[in-house]
Formats: structure tokens, sequence, C-alpha cells
């Protein structure tokens, strides 16, 4: 049974989903049951409906007033900047899942998988909006999972420490990403500002409990260059 920070790490992302992580308390698969996973899980984020295990994010309301109207343009941007946040999620699936089947750690493990089911929730509400405002997912969705699983694969192979230190720089990049959009989404477009606002609560955990588990922050030079594919990526998923 794991010790130390990294048991402390498994109850604390896995408080959330108690029915599917019992703090420490872990079932064995074999090799072929990861894969299987993997590549189930992999064709339901590219191509599946997610269904989240929390309620959307909704904002703060007394009732009396309905909620405002989006004209076309500012519904076109809110569209556009889900599709962005979107597309993220779909990338963290790919990034924990590649880790996760990776790893050698079943601690570590664990955490990836708990991480995982919480961008799930993540899937679903940007899923669940774009449709509200009359979107639709990014066209190029296989190729940013193919990218991301890569990338989440070389992760792995780099060691634990290693890898829990790109969750770290990822999520913190992700903070700040939608931390921009918080700025650039319409006033009126009150849900979802209040999807990417709890979106941004949950990444700042992911990241707050890698570094617990001992995780070590990239060199600069790969932060520029995840940076570099990050704003490659979110410029692409804004049109298409």
């Amino acid at each position: 049974m794991p010790r130390g920070p990294q048991r402390r790490l498994i109850c604390h992302v896995g408080q959330r989903y108690a029915g599917r992580l019992n703090c420490g308390v872990m079932r064995t698969y074999t090799p072929l049951d990861r894969l299987l996973s993997v590549a189930d899980q992999s064709l339901r984020t590219v191509w599946g409906h997610h269904h989240a295990q929390r309620a959307t994010p909704r904002p703060e309301t007394d009732g009396s007033e309905p909620p405002p109207e989006l004209d076309e343009a500012a519904r076109r941007l809110s569209g556009a900047l889900i599709r962005v946040d979107h597309v993220g999620e779909v990338c963290a699936q790919a990034l924990y899942n590649a880790q996760a089947l990776g790893t050698r750690d079943e601690a570590l493990r664990a955490h990836l998988e708990a991480a995982s089911q919480e961008e799930t929730d993540h899937l679903a509400w940007t899923e669940q909006r774009l449709r509200e405002l009359g979107d639709r997912p990014s066209l190029l969705n296989p190729l940013w999972y193919a990218g991301a699983f890569a990338i989440g694969t070389i992760a792995a192979r780099l060691g634990d420490r290693a890898s829990l230190g790109f969750v770290i720089e990822t999520e913190r990049q992700v903070e700040e990403h939608l931390d921009s959009h918080l700025s650039q989404l319409p006033a009126g477009d009150r849900a979802s500002r209040a999807i990417v606002a709890q979106m941004r609560d949950d990444e700042i955990e992911h990241a707050e409990a890698a570094q617990a588990a001992g995780g070590v922050r990239p060199p600069v030079p790969v932060r520029w260059l995840m940076r570099a594919a990050a704003k490659v990526m979110t410029t692409t998923a804004h049109h298409l």
C-alpha cells in the first residue's frame, strides 16, 4: 500500500470519486487490462458523449431575472473560446491516460486516473455548453488527442518525478489559459464563465497535488516548447 505524500495525494484527488477510488485501496489490473482500458477511453474521449459526475457549474442568481440573451457576435466568440477549452480537456485526457499507462507506480497511476476522471467532468461541461451555444467541438480532435498522447508517453518514460512535473507545468499553463478566457468571454455569458472558473480551480488543485507528491517542473526550454505547441493548438482550434 502506498505511504507518505503519494498516499495523501491519492486521497486528495480521489475525494470526489470515493466510489471509484478509496484512499490507497486499489484494484490490480494486468498490462493488457490497462491497454484495453486506455484504448476504450481514447475512443470515448474523441468520439463519445460524456457525462459528468458533478453538476454543471452555474452562475449564482436569485432567479428574479432571466439570463441575458447573447447577440450573434457574442455567441460566436463564446463558442470559439469554449471549443478551445474543450480541446484542452481532450488533450488532458490523452496526457493523463498515456502517463498512467507508462508508470509502474500504482499510487501515481491512481492519482492520474482520478485526475482524468475530473477532466471528464470538464469535457462534459464544455461539450454541453457548446451545444447550448449552437456550436461544435474541434474537427481536429483526433489529431490533438494523438499528439498529446505521444507527449504523455514521452513524459512517462522520463520517470515518475518528471511525469508529475509535466503535470504541474501543464496545469499551470492551463490555469493561465483559462484566466485569459475569463477576461475574453462576453460579460453577459455568465453560464460559460461559471464553467471556466470551476475548471480553473480544479486545474490549480491538480498542479498542487502533483507538486506535493514530489513532481519536478521541466527545464525552461521544455516549458517554452510546451507553450509554443499550446499556442498552435489554441489558435487553430479557435477556428477549426
